[in-house]
Order: structure tokens, then C-alpha cells, then sequence
């Protein structure tokens, strides 16, 4: 494998080109980060994957009513997005992206669905309120279905990785997580998910005062926060990124979910942090709190909150054209232009 080129490089690359330097910005600072990462000077982005994980959540049961949809929303949702129906879907289209599904943890049968792969060793996670969400197995099980996911995209060439999210609770779960990884209230934490509010997003977070009271005093590892807090789809999230870590591909990190999974993540390894690219600053509450920890600064703020890899997948034009300035610019030199 060549030798990665250096900081003092890759900024005289981009010096060279036919602009005063800076002068692009931020476009500049994604050019330096995909060349970083990639460890090149001519990096790119033509086979770039979305990969999606689905999961049912304990604390989705109908008497918990944290969300505004049902819980059966999760495989009707998996069942859209294996049709080509969902925002992913046509974003994914649109960015020329493959698209892949993973079903680790949905309360239902899936196997009839196109492109949906199989990967899950229960239905959905315990009920996080009343007990640990994931028992050792479902997690160990979890962090190899990530990373089982990763190793197809390496395997396909992939050369920048968008991981998205499904399951109606989730925002519960990664609220909770984020409470116990920095000690925050709730209240900081937990936002309308779905559309929730009122007596629903009062309901929301003291089930999370609940959980995180279980364990008040504590010192709990990362992956113990995960066990307690966590989803199946949360975890396989994690399982990706960590197997993503010395692979030279850059990954897309989307909304709260995954940027709460990020910092699970990123606790557990931190070298990790240099292989992410922060996509966008989610509408959810406890968004800016985890990328305040993350110390990152996000490409795009368009007021999103979808999740699915949804904000990330708009954000690969974005790296694609970082990546070409640094390829297909021309220099002062073979330009033939003065002043560089």
C-alpha cells in the first residue's frame, strides 16, 4: 500500500491549483479530509454505499408510546425501502449510491423482501426502561453484523461509506446513550423523534430518568452503556465503525442516531474520529450536544431529521466534488497561468 501523503502535501496540491489559496473554502478543507483518509492525493468517490440496518426496539411497546408512529412502522418502512419508495432510496439513486438493507433486529418476517439481507439474532431489544436493552449475545451479534456489513462494502471497492438507520424508538435508545456517555439530563438529550410532545415527550424521558437511574453511580464502560441503552441497529452501527478503523475509506456520519453511535464508537477507539466526516446537523435536540463532543462541525444545517442515512446520502456530492477538485483541477504549471 503507498505511503500516505502528508499535511504539507495535500495543502500544496490544493495551493497548486488555479485559485488563490483558500479561496474555496470549506470545499478545500473536505478536499484535504477525503485525501486524509483515502491517503492519497487523488482521492474519489465513484463507488459510494449506503447501508442502512433496521431494528425493533423494546421501548416501542404500545403502552410506552414514545413515538408517533407503531411499532409495525419499522418493517412497513424496511418493506418502502426495499420497494425504492423511501427519501434514502431516491437520494441514493440520485448520488449514484448503492443501497443496502439489513434486517438486524425487525419484529417481523422479512425474508420476502427484496435486497434485504438477513443478519439478526432476535427481534428487536429489551425494553430499556425495565432492564439492560441488549444482552451480551444480541450485542457481540450486533457489533459482527456492522462489521460484517463494512467487509461487503470493502469488498465491493467502496471508496466512501454513508450508514443510515430504521427503527421507530430509536431516538429513545440514543437519547438515553448520550445521557449516560456525558451525564447529561433528559431533558438536554431527548427531542420530538417522530413528532412526539407534550404528556408523550414527558413520557419519553422519564422512561430515559428511568433507565438511567438503574445504573446511577456507576462507572459503566462504553460497551456496557451500549448494552444498557442501545438497539440492535445502534450497535451494528457501532460494529461498522469500529471495523471501518485503518481502512482507508471515509464514512459518512448522518443525524443524531448515527452521530450518537459515533461517539459510542469513538469511545472505544479514538483514533477512529480522523476516518469521519460529519454530514449534517440534525433538527433533534440532543444532535449538537454529540457533535459538540465530537468537536466536529457538520457539512450541511438543513433542519433534517429523518435519519435513514438521509442527510448523509446528500451529502456525497458534496465529498465527490471535494474529491475532483484535487483530481481534475488544473495547476498554475500545466495551465500555464501566472502567480502560482
Amino acid at each position: 500500500m503507498n505511503a500516505r501523503p502528508t499535511e504539507r502535501q495535500i495543502k500544496a496540491a490544493l495551493d497548486a491549483k488555479t485559485k488563490p489559496p483558500g479561496s474555496l473554502g470549506r470545499l478545500e478543507q473536505l478536499a484535504q479530509r477525503m485525501a486524509r483518509i483515502q491517503g492519497t492525493l487523488t482521492p474519489t468517490v465513484e463507488r459510494p454505499r449506503v447501508v442502512l440496518f433496521a431494528a425493533d426496539h423494546g421501548v416501542s411497546a404500545s403502552a410506552s408510546a414514545v413515538s408517533a408512529y407503531p411499532r409495525e412502522v419499522t418493517a412497513q418502512m424496511l418493506a418502502n425501502f426495499a420497494h425504492g419508495g423511501a427519501a434514502v432510496c431516491v437520494l441514493a439513486a440520485s448520488a449514484q449510491a448503492q443501497l443496502e438493507l439489513v434486517d438486524v433486529g425487525v419484529d417481523a418476517d422479512t425474508h420476502h423482501l427484496p435486497r434485504v439481507l438477513q443478519d439478526k439474532v432476535s427481534r428487536g431489544s429489551h425494553h430499556l426502561g425495565e432492564r439492560a436493552a441488549l444482552d451480551r449475545a444480541e450485542l457481540e451479534h450486533a457489533l459482527a453484523a456492522g462489521a460484517r456489513a463494512f467487509a461487503r462494502a470493502q469488498a465491493a471497492s467502496c471508496d466512501l461509506l454513508v450508514l443510515g438507520e430504521m427503527g421507530i424508538g430509536n431516538t429513545t435508545s440514543a437519547s438515553a446513550l448520550l445521557s449516560a456517555l456525558l451525564g447529561l439530563s433528559p431533558a438536554l438529550t431527548t427531542g420530538a423523534g417522530t413528532g412526539v410532545s407534550g404528556k408523550a415527550l414527558a413520557r419519553k424521558r422519564q422512561i430515559i430518568r428511568t433507565a438511567l437511574a438503574r445504573n446511577a453511580g456507576k462507572r459503566l464502560s462504553p460497551e456496557q452503556i451500549l448494552s444498557e441503552y442501545g438497539g440492535l441497529e445502534i450497535a451494528a452501527l457501532v460494529g461498522a465503525l469500529l471495523a471501518s478503523y485503518r481502512a482507508r475509506i471515509p464514512v459518512l456520519i448522518d443525524g443524531f442516531i448515527v452521530t450518537v453511535a459515533a461517539l459510542l464508537a469513538v469511545k472505544i477507539e479514538p483514533e477512529l474520529s480522523h476516518a469521519l466526516i460529519y454530514a449534517h446537523r440534525s433538527d433533534e435536540r440532543g444532535h449538537r450536544h454529540a457533535l459538540a463532543a465530537l468537536g466536529a462541525e457538520p457539512l450541511l444545517d438543513w433542519q433534517m431529521r429523518l435519519g435513514e442515512g438521509s442527510g448523509a446520502t446528500l451529502a456525497i456530492p458534496r465529498c465527490r466534488a471535494a474529491a475532483r477538485i484535487l483530481c481534475e483541477m488544473a495547476t498554475f504549471e500545466s495551465a500555464a497561468v501566472s502567480g502560482g
